[in-house]
């Protein structure tokens, strides 16, 4: 496994594109102060020692130089030692509702954007739980597989939006299922799914789902998003909203959260149903529910011991400075002198 003990250092990489868009405009403005001087064969016989490819030569090796070393400062180290760890936590699967209602905006910026957040903050205060992602509109996708990996469970539920899911519509039936299917249950620790959605179910039986799931001890947890009000659909166009979906009559589709089939999910799936607010989301009752379950231990592979190997880029950065610093901006005379592939003329 590899880590960066000083992380932060990396990002001095970002000076690499500048230095090469600085580069390539000084060389640029060079040129055309030559080209005002006259004739290009002219000036090289004015100047016939000056190399014009060298200076780009030292530039990349500069360049590359400049990358290893701040790789090198960043320390990377390698992990050489394991230890097999058992971590007592329960398998959480999410079952978030990606279709185009969940952009209604009762629920302030709109109810996946709240769903997201709540998301994040439950998973900065997760430690040993580990963590899936399941992703559904009118089919269910795995976002994320279930993982310890916080970090790519950040990463991957940032990315999330309602256009990733090609077909429209609310199948949280066969998302039930695909996150039954998601789990390993091999292993004897406690597993619950948590399902955000605004409870519209319009594709298959949620509630047949729910029960396939309790009877193989899948507590199903559910938090709605919306209002009984309801709130018009959004559209979007490049970032820009544009109106709202309107109806086969021309009316504005009003998407309302559909409590009764969230609390029947709950109750089925022997979870608990918690109505998300602009206040809250529920999370912390959905993970206290969670945390009462009888949570069995899982084996870890952890790394205990690693070693440093910035030496390594160091060293190549010294040597590529080295043989940067002795290219000349002059041609060699003697090489220059070497003409090979001259014809001799009898």
């Amino acid at each position: 496994m590899l880590r960066f003990a000083h992380i932060n250092f990396l990002w001095g990489l970002l000076a690499v594109p500048l230095l090469i868009i600085l580069f390539l405009a000084v060389r640029r403005w060079k040129r055309k102060a030559l080209a005002r001087l006259g004739d290009k064969e002219v000036i090289k016989n004015i100047i016939p020692d000056v190399s014009f490819s060298r200076p780009t030569l030292k530039f990349i090796l500069f360049i590359i130089a400049y990358g290893l070393l701040i790789i090198g400062a960043a320390d990377p180290q390698i992990g050489t030692a394991t230890d097999d760890v058992q971590k007592k936590g329960a398998d959480l699967m999410i079952l978030l509702d990606v279709s185009n209602s969940m952009l209604s905006q009762d629920l302030a910026p709109s109810r996946l954007e709240n769903a997201k957040r709540a998301l994040d903050q439950l998973i900065d205060n997760l430690h040993n739980e580990r963590i899936g992602i399941v992703v559904f509109a009118g089919e269910p996708y795995v976002q994320l597989p279930v993982t310890t990996d916080y970090s790519a469970a950040k990463l991957f539920l940032s990315e999330i939006s309602t256009g990733m899911v090609p077909v429209q519509g609310t199948a949280i039936g066969a998302a039930i299922d695909m996150g039954v299917q998601s789990f390993d249950f091999k292993n004897n620790t406690a597993k619950a799914m948590i399902l955000m959605t605004d409870g519209e179910n319009h594709e298959d039986d949620a509630v047949r789902a729910a029960q396939d799931a309790a009877d193989k001890k899948v507590m199903i947890n559910v938090i709605g998003f919306g209002s009984e009000q309801g709130s018009p659909i959004p559209i979007y166009q490049n970032g820009k909203q544009q109106g709202f979906h309107l109806d086969s009559a021309g009316h504005t589709v009003i998407s309302k959260l559909d409590e009764n089939m969230c609390k029947e999910l709950a109750a089925t799936g022997k979870g608990v149903y918690i109505r998300a607010t602009n206040a809250g989301s529920g999370l912390n009752i959905v993970m206290d529910q969670i945390n009462k379950m009888q949570q069995n231990g899982y084996d870890s592979k952890q790394f205990k011991d690693y070693e440093d190997r910035f030496q390594f880029f160091l060293v190549l950065t010294f040597l590529l400075l080295v043989i940067e610093f002795f290219i000349s901006n002059r041609k060699n005379l003697r090489l220059s002198r070497l003409k090979l592939f001259e014809v001799k003329k009898p």
